[in-house]
């Protein structure tokens, strides 16, 4: 799985699922961008310290992707760009009759339309160069749905439908278009809310974590983002040459059910 020389270009990458992702890759050997809206100096110190960690070249290129403009000066800015993870989300819980119409605005923007757009933009260079990878960022609710999340889920399955759709028009291409799915991931994020469901529910970690958190995931266990980045290294890979348009769950059983 030696993907030295190529360029993967990760967004929404300078934490969570993304960053995992673009740290697995570059343990891989590609050259990386990572992406966010902010422009800080630990931004840039991520990039630098991962290209240190990993031996290849490392960038942070700031861009917004609730703008479609900035989410294709993006894919300018890369230059080249061989492996393109779409990976940029935002959540929001609301029943439908409730639910902010910036919020679905913004999920469906940063969700949906971003992927769009760094496609639209990536494919050029990828047809000229005779070589692509598309790895779109979808979720367990881009396959099934739950209550309350009526713009994520929207969302998650136009990811599904739209990779389809790249996947047929770029078929007799050397370029693959395919979403992963996954379930519950632990990051970050979800590690900072555990002790918050400890209190609510007056159960300790393990409990929280299988009866509350998991309830849903048949292997009550969290996927990691090594493995969501070990899953984007494969289909980067030569391997997966000849898989295209489909979707790889990686929710411990949950679209199983």
């Amino acid at each position: 799985m030696n993907l030295a020389g190529k360029v993967a270009v990760v967004t929404g990458s300078n934490s969570g699922i993304g960053l995992g992702i673009a740290r697995e890759l570059a343990k891989a050997g590609a050259d990386v961008v990572l992406n966010s809206f902010t422009d800080r100096d630990e931004d840039h110190r991520l990039a630098e310290d991962l290209g240190r960690e990993t031996g290849v070249s490392a960038r942070y290129i700031k861009a917004d992707m609730s703008k479609g403009a900035e989410c294709r000066a993006l894919i300018e800015q890369a230059g080249r760009v061989d492996i393109l993870v779409n990976n940029a989300g935002i959540q929001h819980v609301a029943a439908i009759d409730e639910f902010p119409v910036d919020k679905w605005d913004a999920i469906i923007a940063i969700n949906l339309s971003s992927a769009f757009h760094t496609t639209a933009a990536a494919l050029p260079g990828m047809r000229a160069a005779g070589w692509g990878r598309i790895i779109n960022i979808a979720s367990a609710h881009g396959l099934t749905a739950s209550p309350f999340k009526s713009a994520y889920v929207a969302a998650k399955h136009g990811i599904v439908g739209f990779t389809k759709v790249t996947a047929l028009e770029t078929a007799e291409q050397p370029i693959t278009c395919n979403a992963i799915c996954p379930g519950y991931v632990l990051t970050p994020l979800v590690e900072a809310q555990i002790p918050d469901q400890m209190k609510t529910h007056n159960m300790g970690r393990e409990d929280v974590i299988r009866k509350v958190m998991l309830e849903r995931q048949p292997s009550r266990e969290f996927a990691t983002v090594e493995e969501l980045g070990g899953t984007a290294v494969f289909l980067s890979s030569d391997a997966a040459a000849q898989i295209t348009g489909t979707t790889i769950s990686v929710d411990g059983g949950w679209t199983a059910l």
